[in-house]
């Protein structure tokens, strides 16, 4: 005799306790929903959905991988981390990641016709989606869900802390004996209980603390460098170095430039020296006193050297921060500058850890 859905999804829940107890934990945090509305899977962010005639005919692993797809799409945020983006190329990119993850598990399978990209779902959701954008996408069963309540920011923050309450518990039994948790998996439940400063939060907080606005300043970041506890004076120097080298293109460029003449128009004390480089070095353009930002020059390789070098030629007249907008694809400096420095990262490029100095924010789609 057939079994129901409910005793499926019991043994689903046993197995995985059982192989992958990090899962298992997290298990405990999902309500799972029978419904015919769905036609296979699907979560609202907070619910899992699951059509009993559509599972019907999937081996246990690929049950239990599509259980685990659908927490995945729960756990990391990835409803609640949509916002305005384009639904098909969020819920697209959001498969790739979580099919990575699953795909790198022992004895569970991806039932047929699961997305996979390995060149992509190693990266943050959002930064997939910004690589997605130009390809042609299709998507035979979305199953990213509006919320119940899509538009109650209290419903929103305490479904964003259940589940983080939810990962945090689970990742202690990693510390507890039980196996160290995939990269993909470990990598993405980082990016859900510490996720990264928003890159223009972080460039604003960098070029415009001083000592006097000190009580306000996020004092995590202290430890890190970015308090410039000598900045006394009137005026800060901000040098600016963008990568012309192919990878960041004119919408990037003005995204950046936008923020910045924001920062200049209310902090009269901030001066931005902008440059353009590749492995050659144009510039520098005093961003103040020109109308529109001048056109970049560049287009062959990234070397990263010839503007460090420069500022450690060049003298200040204040203190001064340097701001490195890139996809940290080239060839670092041997030598740590003395000065504060903020690599603002494209989406898609090189690993935040492996920056040999300064700070790293990625640059991604609101």
């Amino acid at each position: 005799m057939a079994r129901s859905l409910d005793e499926r999804l019991s043994a689903s829940r046993v197995r995985l306790r059982a192989r992958h107890p990090f899962f298992g934990a997290l298990l405990l945090f999902a309500k799972v929903v029978e419904t015919e509305d769905c036609e296979l899977a699907a979560t609202d962010g907070e619910r899992l959905f699951i059509n009993p005639a559509g599972v019907e005919g999937l081996r246990a692993p690929e049950l239990d991988g599509l259980l685990l797809h659908e927490l995945l799409h729960a756990a990391l945020l990835h409803i609640d981390r949509r916002r305005a983006r384009e639904p098909l190329r969020w819920n697209v990119a959001a498969d790739i990641v979580v099919n990575g993850i699953i795909a790198s598990l022992p004895r569970v399978a991806l039932p047929a016709g699961g997305l996979r990209d390995p060149d992509l779902e190693a990266l943050p959701v959002e930064e997939v989606y910004e690589r997605l954008e130009g390809r042609v996408l299709t998507l035979s069963l979305a199953d990213l869900l509006d919320p119940a309540e899509p538009t109650d920011p209290a419903l929103c923050t305490a479904r964003a802390a259940q589940w983080r309450e939810a990962l945090a518990q689970a990742e202690t039994l990693t510390h507890m004996g039980v196996g160290a948790l995939p990269a993909a998996l470990a990598r993405a439940v980082r990016e859900v209980l510490a996720p990264s400063l928003d890159w223009r939060s972080m460039l604003w907080r960098f070029v415009t603390v001083t000592p006097c606005d000190y009580s306000d300043f996020d004092r995590r970041l202290v430890h890190r460098g970015l308090y410039l506890e000598a900045l006394q004076g009137d005026s800060l120097d901000v040098a600016v170095a963008v990568d012309t080298s192919g990878s960041i293109g004119q919408r990037l460029l003005d995204r950046f430039m936008g923020e910045l003449r924001g920062i200049l128009g209310a902090y009269p004390h901030v001066r931005v020296a902008l440059y353009f480089i590749d492995a050659a070095l144009d510039g520098p353009y005093e961003v103040r006193d020109v109308g529109e930002v001048p056109a970049p020059k560049g287009g062959g390789g990234t070397d990263f050297r010839p503007f460090f070098q420069a500022m450690r030629e060049s003298r200040a007249s204040g203190q001064r921060v340097l701001v490195y907008l890139t996809d940290g694809f080239g060839t670092f400096p041997t030598d740590r500058p003395d000065e504060p420095t903020l690599w603002v990262v494209a989406a898609g490029g090189l690993a935040s850890e492996r920056f040999p100095f300064g700070e790293v924010a990625r640059l991604m789609e609101n």
